[in-house]
């Protein structure tokens, strides 16, 4: 460690992200990216943003696209804030929303940066394990604490928690904020954002990378009571003002106003993924049930991270989680396109045939 490291630096165990291997003819399926790109109105949207307008600073409320997704969503701007992707949104709810004396509570097998937030903002934490068939227990969250925050549906195990249940958890935790995470919601779960409205202390944060396909252009949002959203402003502009440039402005706009390219996508993904879990069950795998773009298989008495680097050889990249240890058998696997997908249980027949 380097003598002029501050202490909070010291003592961080920086959240590890997916890899970006440089491979030929590789087939990447660990980071949960669309397998399709950005909509043509997207890409026409960026192109005229090119120009002399580029020598000024960025809208810093990012008015138009708080706009586009007030108008999608039924709600107000004012119920609106916009980040540097949802993980700088996730970062900014942390320190505004959960940092109090009593622990934030989050699933044990969950998003590995939620630990790391903590650490960076000395937050209380206790992991609240999932049952044995690694769901999300809601009556483990009612008890005393400072903040409730899991994925919804859950990352990495894709499992996805019914709107009803929570709803009876806003219903049972009013004095503390809920957060729902729906990085992967629109592979098959359904949103919660209508309950914001009824309840004050919901937040709901998105990502564009997933089911927009704009993973490159760094823009997340949330969606809460316009309280919640003041205290994620009065962080954001005690950090930085202009968090979202031109491009992503334009882009993420643009992407949140073609709903039929987005439906259309994220319909393929869905059919591509039920065929995927045939094709792995005919294998031999375990398949969690999955609300999420990824699957999280495993086959059963085998090492998942010996299946992986197996993969690897063969240019195709899966993620595998070493920690915890309950879920060292397991590998989370992408929705690629059918392509892809075929390639991946090519590659895993050739691995698992017996010798």
């Amino acid at each position: 460690m380097s003598r002029y490291w501050s202490k909070v630096v010291q003592g961080l165990t920086p959240y590890v992200p997916g890899e970006q291997p440089k491979l030929p003819n590789l087939i990447k399926l660990n980071t949960n990216e669309s397998p399709y790109g950005p909509s043509r109105r997207v890409l026409d949207a960026l192109r005229t943003e090119i120009g002399e307008t580029l020598r000024l600073y960025p809208d810093p409320a990012s008015d138009k696209l708080r706009a586009a997704i007030a108008n999608r969503y039924g709600v107000t701007s004012a119920h609106v804030f916009v980040g540097n992707g949802s993980d700088e949104v996730l970062a900014h709810v942390f320190l505004g929303l959960l940092k109090h004396d009593k622990p934030v509570l989050f699933p044990d097998i969950t998003y590995s940066f939620y630990p790391v937030y903590c650490g960076l903002y000395d937050i209380p934490y206790e992991p609240v394990p999932l049952n044995r068939s690694f769901e999300i227990v809601i009556d483990d969250y009612l008890r005393p604490n400072g903040g409730i925050i899991f994925p919804n549906p859950n990352a990495p195990t894709g499992r996805f928690v019914p709107v009803a249940e929570i709803d009876r958890l806003l219903r049972a935790n009013t004095g503390s904020v809920v957060v729902i995470d729906e990085a992967y919601v629109d592979f098959g779960g359904e949103s919660v954002v209508p309950l914001v409205q009824r309840y004050p202390q919901l937040l709901v944060t998105h990502t564009l990378s997933k089911s927009r396909a704009l993973a490159g252009l760094r823009v997340g949002y949330a969606i809460g009571h316009p309280d919640l959203i003041e205290a994620l402003n009065r962080v954001k502009d005690s950090f930085n003002s202009y968090p979202l440039d031109r491009f992503a402005q334009a882009g993420a706009a643009a992407a949140i106003e073609d709903d039929a390219y987005f439906k259309a996508m994220c319909g393929k993904v869905i059919v591509t993924k039920k065929k995927l879990v045939q094709e792995l069950q005919a294998l031999g795998f375990d398949v969690l049930p999955s609300a999420a773009n990824f699957l999280f298989a495993r086959v059963p008495g085998r090492d998942g991270g010996e299946i992986a680097a197996k993969l690897r050889e063969r240019s195709i990249i899966v993620r595998h989680f070493r920690k915890p240890l309950r879920i060292a058998e397991f590998m989370r696997i992408t929705v690629g396109t059918d392509e892809q997908c075929a390639g991946l249980v090519e590659a895993l027949r050739e691995i698992l045939k017996p010798a």
